[in-house]
């Protein structure tokens, strides 16, 4: 009998039986009781306390208890004969069980099993929908010349209590509102991935980004309405993320996403603006349209950390200076970004200030109708000269005085100097204002409105209020009843930034809008081929143009795009082939006679791509390397002076810095001055500037010995000296004198 065997090389003692024989003395059961032995055996095995379980040497199941086969709805056939791996899985995401080595592995080791987890995928189990788990223990069965003759262990029924332990694990470890993974887990996730990289010399970019707007959804449509929110942010960042990496919600607003093996700077830049362009569309919420957005700040070990610590720091001074940026932008963690956080509490003290000492002022950049380049409007455009930082980009100050709620003290007081300016202009010149949506759902603002242009006794409809999509987020019958105010007092309303982010025919349907303002960003592409941005400008005017509204377009620098939007239908432009912003007395000056006619100037391509630095570099040729000054960059090449004596054609690789090498030819010579054709072209590092795509790692510049002073001093065993150059420098060498700075 197979039991009988099997009993036979389990061996040992087993426990008092307490039966008593008639005499009334105790029978005890003995290693040689064979049958007593395997009535115990069968009694266990009944009463479903645990089951016996062995396989061969093959690593095939040759017993099992018969009740356990009889509980899974399967026949010895089906379960009998068949190889332990393809009847039991173990969990991967168990919690008690971090094995690195594979089921397969173990039994093929002999390895010793116990109290192992793992789930019945045999046959008609796995066509369950409801998962079977069970603990089994095992132990190597070897003969007398220590040959493996399979497993002899035991197994029981866990499914109740493991599934429980999951739900148990994943409340400890997965944001509830989202499902997402929370802080505790994205921390030991991150922990494992870097120790392990570590190791094996391998990257991992890390995701930092928090959502733009957020508290208007909690304090205009209520907390219910931003868990809402949360919950669809987080199915739209899977959609995007994929399998690609782990996201997670830390708290509040903020969220991670770590990805495993991904340097590529390029993809990253890819990747972080389809998140930013996929959360910021509309989210549907009762009725409503609630519209945030989201920034994004980018590290990747082992270029700007090893440690966790350090990567999430790195990671969190790029989000900072994204939101700093403007908001709705990605930055790449550079080394000379400051501790943002304190950066931005010492501007908030200044701005406060600022306002109280009339620090602050209003420039007006024309808008010219093209017909005769008569000045028809004038937009107000804040600026600020800090005394000691020099000028504050609206795109940092602003942001900050909305989430401060300074917007509101802000705004009424560039409304009131807007029109106290406008009434030194000729009749036919409007101001427009831009509005913050904050602004506009301040049940005060008509009242603001109402108050400037009586103080400065300013006409309304030379007035012009430009609002973006944002101002319609929240109660759309506040919204609507603040529109009729404002049209009753007679000012005229612009929707500006048309055609980007989350545009919606429905708003020019509800909104009495006298404009539509068309996006700088579809101007600076209208030239280039295979793009659709002449379409989508022509589109834009012929639909305002059938509402019965103006079209300004925005943006236009060059003679080229000018040809094209006018080809377009455009009547109103607005761009620095006209003029850029300028002081109110410089627009008074010119006035003169009573009219402002500005002729087109500028040049006649536009080009996007060149940009005029001063960035001291290094230069290196065979095994020497120069030091030399870039003037100009481009995605595809650059000038660099500081070398005399380069042929043409001679290969070269630049030192950006931080392990950016870049790799290039010779193609212009003259003097000092050198032009240079990129092999690879350069990615936008999010801040409007270019970086490389990739990195040279710092393991592998300290195995090389390559001396880029840039990388911390001390964190990597970088060779500086080597053995020297094994050859006489190539070319000169000469000093270049002017400001440093980056690009």
């Amino acid at each position: 009998m197979a039991v009988q065997g099997f009993l036979r090389g389990l061996g040992g003692r087993l426990a008092t039986d307490q039966s008593r024989s008639d005499s009334g003395t105790t029978r005890v059961i003995t290693a040689a009781d064979t049958q007593r032995r395997l009535e115990l055996l069968d009694d266990f095995e009944r009463a479903a306390m645990g089951w016996l379980w062995a396989s061969d040497a093959d690593g095939r199941l040759i017993y099992l208890s018969e009740s356990a086969i009889d509980k899974l709805g399967m026949t010895s056939d089906e379960f009998l004969a068949q190889p332990l791996t393809s009847l039991f899985e173990p969990d991967p995401n168990n919690p008690d069980e971090r094995s690195d080595r594979p089921f397969k592995f173990q039994l093929s080791m002999h390895n010793k099993l116990s109290d192992l987890t793992v789930r019945i995928i045999g046959s008609k189990a796995s066509e369950s929908k409801q998962s079977v788990w069970w603990s089994i223990s095992g132990l190597p069965k070897l003969d007398a010349n220590g040959d493996f003759l399979g497993y002899r262990g035991s197994a029981k029924d866990i499914t109740i209590e493991y599934e429980r332990k999951l739900v148990d694990s994943k409340l400890a470890e997965y944001d509830s509102l989202t499902g997402l993974a929370n802080r505790h887990r994205m921390t030991k996730r991150l922990d494992a991935t870097l120790g392990a990289y570590k190791a094996a010399k391998r990257s991992c970019a890390l995701l930092m980004l928090d959502l733009d707007r957020f508290k208007q959804v909690n304090d205009t449509m209520g907390h219910q309405a931003g868990d809402e929110v949360l919950r669809l942010v987080a199915e739209r960042l899977k959609r995007v993320i994929g399998d690609a990496g782990e996201i997670g919600r830390l708290g509040g607003d903020e969220f991670q996403v770590i990805l495993p093996d991904f340097d590529d700077r390029g993809a990253l830049g890819e990747l972080a603006e389809k998140i930013i362009n996929v959360v910021s569309q509309p989210y549907p919420i009762e009725n409503k349209r609630a519209i945030i957005g989201t920034s994004v700040g980018v590290a990747i070990a082992p270029y700007d950390g090893i440690e966790r610590d350090e990567l999430v720091h790195s990671a969190d001074l790029a989000l900072y200076a994204a939101k700093n940026g403007g908001r709705g932008q990605f930055r790449f963690y550079s080394a000379d970004l400051k501790d943002e956080a304190e950066e931005r509490r010492l501007l908030m003290e200044d701005m406060r200030e600022a306002l109280a000492s009339d620090q602050l002022e209003l420039h007006y950049q024309p808008v010219v109708r093209t017909a005769d380049n008569m000045v028809v409007c004038m937009e107000a455009l804040m600026r600020w000269e800090h005394p000691e930082r020099g000028f504050i980009s609206p795109g940092t100050f602003i942001p900050m005085a909305e989430e401060s709620n300074l917007i509101n003290q802000l705004g009424e007081w560039a409304l009131r100097q807007a029109c106290k300016d406008a009434l030194a202009w000729p009749d036919t010149v409007r101001v427009a204002v831009n509005v913050s949506a904050l602004q506009f759902t301040n049940p005060n603002f008509p009242t603001v409105v109402t108050n400037a242009l009586a103080q400065s006794q300013l006409d309304p409809t030379r007035l012009e209020l430009e609002l973006t999509e944002s101002v319609f987020m929240g109660d759309s019958d506040t919204t609507e009843a603040t529109f009729k105010t404002l049209k009753a007092l007679g000012v005229r309303l612009a929707l500006d930034d048309f055609g980007t982010g989350y545009s919606s025919l429905s708003y020019l349907r509800h909104a009495p809008f006298d404009k539509i303002k068309v996006d700088k960003s579809f101007v600076d592409s209208c030239t280039q081929k295979d793009q659709n941005s002449a379409k989508i400008i022509a589109a834009i005017i012929g639909l305002s143009n059938a509402l019965g509204m103006e079209t300004t377009v925005e943006g236009v620098e060059a003679f080229d795009q000018l040809d094209l939007v006018k080809s377009k239908g455009a009547i109103y432009i607005q761009g620095w082939i006209y003029s850029k912003a300028l002081k109110q007395d410089v627009i008074l000056e010119r006035i003169g006679s009573g009219t402002f006619k500005i002729e087109p100037n500028g040049p006649d391509r536009f080009r996007s791509e060149r940009r005029t630095v001063f960035r001291r570099i290094g230069v290196i040729h065979e095994d020497h390397r120069y030091e030399a000054v870039m003037r100009d960059l481009s995605i595809t090449g650059s000038r660099i002076e500081g070398l005399v004596g380069v042929p043409l054609g001679t290969p070269l690789v630049l030192d950006l810095g931080g392990g950016q090498l870049v790799v290039c030819s010779v193609m212009r010579s003259q003097d000092s001055m050198i032009g240079v054709e990129f092999e690879t072209p350069l990615v936008s590092d999010g801040a409007g500037g270019l970086c490389t795509r990739h990195r040279a790692s710092p393991y592998a510049l300290a195995a090389a010995g390559m001396p880029l002073a840039s990388l911390p001093q001390g964190k990597y065993p970088l060779n500086l000296g080597g053995d020297g150059p094994k050859s006489k420098p190539q070319f000169m060498q000469v000093e270049i004198s002017g400001p440093r700075g980056g690009s």
